[in-house]
């Protein structure tokens, strides 16, 4: 019932422009904390081979190569990247155990010699069971 006439009420209307600009600034939050999350990650391109599954290794030591010759073992970076430095960031990865499998992870466009020097690290160290990883060629 309208008991006065001819004043009419204001209809209700639901402004949604603050939540829009909270929603954009909480999906910006989340687009920029994603971004620094990855700057700490080694950017390894790695080079494409065709190969079988590899088979499971009870001890592996991955060894990381970037393109710039820093080295990464078992995802700890080696402030000391000579021969002798990677030979014994190699033997505290294995721990004492028995000889491990070292995985070497190079980046398309790093140095032969970058290759060399974790490979006689690993002579060094006395471990013979050496491996590259590749990614499979796209479309086969």
């Amino acid at each position: 019932m309208n008991f006065q006439r001819g004043r009419r009420h204001e209809e209700f209307e639901m402004n949604l422009i603050p939540l829009i600009d909270v929603l954009l600034v909480i999906i910006i939050f989340l687009i920029v904390s994603a971004t620094f999350s990855r700057t700490s990650e080694l950017q390894i391109n790695l080079p494409t081979a065709e190969a079988n599954t590899p088979q499971e290794k009870p001890l592996t030591i991955e060894v990381g190569v970037d393109a710039s010759g820093k080295y990464v073992v078992n995802g700890k970076g080696l402030a000391d990247s000579s021969v002798s430095g990677i030979s014994a960031a190699l033997q505290a990865a294995a721990n004492g155990g028995k000889e491990p499998t070292i995985i070497i992870n190079a980046d398309a466009k790093t140095t032969h010699q970058s290759v060399i020097d974790v490979m006689e690290a690993s002579r060094t160290a006395g471990y013979t069971h050496i491996t590259f990883a590749t990614q499979s060629k796209a479309g086969s």
